[in-house]
């Protein structure tokens, strides 16, 4: 339980100047722009717009300017942001498969329909430090052709064809779909609510997870079917007319992993899927929720259920780092009442014990 902190008002609010200062930093060196944040610094505004919930590059970019380049708070900024936004309804399920592909990598097959496309990726650079970037770098031009109009089915729908994959999990007509931001979280959840919560779930925690079902905490033997970064158009549903309109495009990262699945009883052997969706290029992330997606489908594959990344309530519980930073960080604010309560009782024990343990000539000379 929480009471109001009484006095203090004016530090508080003198600790308000005094962030908006550091914040600025050095008032002769130019201030940083939101357009420059949004393209120069195009991955931490993704993440903050994925975990935040929330497309919007300006907004995002604002939010890093305000944090100072804390994402987690960014994220936080964003979040609160949202919550005051009306919601007019839900848009239409995107197709990724008619995706206008920027990126797309496969480490299952080398030839693919449709081509690998290396795209922007740290994946081939040099980990060093550049010092012409200190310089005002001007890149080259990148090459350039003619975009190709050779479909780019996933990897997955070619193996499935062979039957060497399980079906894609299909939820059933008119099932409800889940909303974690309207609705309480219960066990056991769904894949639609598990997945949502690694959508908005720390990249860093999904990280670690995923990591840890590699190392043998979740017996996940991936293999990256495809990763696929681009442009998909979004469309909602307009009762007025009865059909879908577009509403623009936005870009998003999908990641679908090729996990082993050894069979059972009434299942043949096959590969089974692990899904990652996250908007912008973000990558790692997509990589580590798909991980962490497989890993919490060992319920329902029959699998038994030993390690961290395999247990739903552990994993959806603590991966929103919205929570996690307001828990954590609720320990600076003053704790007063409840430590002097604690340390009367200590004090009160140790008495207690000294008295327990004092020589027999000290008791009764007490007595």
């Amino acid at each position: 339980m929480y009471v109001a902190v009484k006095g203090g008002e004016r530090a508080i609010e003198n600790a308000h100047r005094l962030l908006a200062h550091a914040r600025r930093g050095d008032q002769t060196v130019p201030e940083v722009t939101l357009d420059q944040i949004s393209e120069q610094l195009g991955l931490a505004v993704d993440r903050v717009m994925s975990e935040g919930s929330l497309y919007d590059r300006e907004l995002a970019a604002l939010a890093i300017k305000q944090a100072r380049g804390d994402l987690i708070e960014a994220i936080f900024l964003v979040r609160a942001f949202r919550a005051t936004l009306p919601r007019f309804g839900a848009s239409e399920p995107v197709n990724t498969g008619a995706m206008r592909v920027l990126r797309r990598v496969s480490a299952t097959f080398k030839d693919i329909p449709g081509g690998q496309i290396l795209g922007p990726t740290f994946d081939y650079a040099h980990r060093l430090l550049d010092p012409s970037l200190a310089e005002g770098f001007v890149p080259e031009v990148p090459a350039t052709s003619d975009a190709s109009t050779a479909p780019t089915p996933r990897v997955t729908d070619i193996l499935g064809r062979d039957g060497l994959i399980e079906s894609s999990p299909q939820a059933e007509d008119g099932a409800s779909v889940g909303d974690l931001t309207r609705e309480p979280l219960n066990f056991p959840a769904d894949r639609d609510l598990r997945l949502q919560n690694l959508a908005r779930g720390d990249e860093g925690f999904l990280l670690a997870m995923g990591y840890s079902t590699q190392r043998g905490y979740g017996r996940n033997h991936p293999f990256v079917g495809e990763i696929r970064f681009g442009e998909v158009e979004v469309e909602f549903f307009a009762e007025d007319v009865g059909f879908a309109v577009p509403l623009g495009s936005i870009e998003l990262t999908e990641c679908q992993m090729v996990n082993q699945f050894k069979g059972s009883a009434t299942e043949a052997p096959c590969f089974t899927r692990g899904y990652g969706l996250a908007f912008g290029q973000s990558e790692r992330k997509t990589m580590s929720m798909a991980l962490v997606d497989r890993a919490l489908r060992a319920r329902e594959l029959g699998e038994e259920a030993v390690a961290p990344a395999q247990d739903e309530e552990f994993v959806m519980s603590h991966s929103d780092n919205v929570q996690a930073t307001g828990f954590v960080e609720h320990l600076k604010l003053p704790h007063y009442v409840d430590f002097q309560s604690e340390l009367g009782l200590l004090r009160k024990l140790r008495k207690e014990f000294a008295e327990a343990n004092a020589p027999d000539a000290m008791k009764e000379a007490a007595e």
